[in-house]
């Protein structure tokens, strides 16, 4: 009786820690693929402006030069090459 005990519970265990696991993980998937705000590829620089009311911001954009503005809508906007773009941020504002 003991053994069973025992079994049945280091597999109820062990389920529930591939469980979490899987969850985990599968959460991490398309998060990371586009995340909110600035982000960059190998040689590419976006800003992802995540939103559900369809609103359109003015981001600042840090390009070694003076910094720039640029008004984007939802969704990821191609800001530039990535070697040209040290980052951008929400200038607080609608355009």
């Amino acid at each position: 009786m003991r053994v069973r005990r025992f079994v049945t519970s280091a597999l109820g265990s062990a389920a529930l820690v591939l469980t979490s696991v899987g969850a985990v993980t599968a959460g991490a998937g398309p998060a990371a693929a586009d995340p909110c705000g600035f982000y960059e590829t190998g040689s590419d620089a976006y800003y992802n402006h995540c939103t559900s009311d369809g609103s359109r911001i003015v981001i600042e954009i840090d390009d070694w030069a003076p910094n720039s503005e640029r008004c984007v809508g939802p969704g990821v906007t191609w800001i530039g090459a990535a070697s040209g773009i040290d980052g951008a941020w929400y200038a607080g504002r609608t355009c």
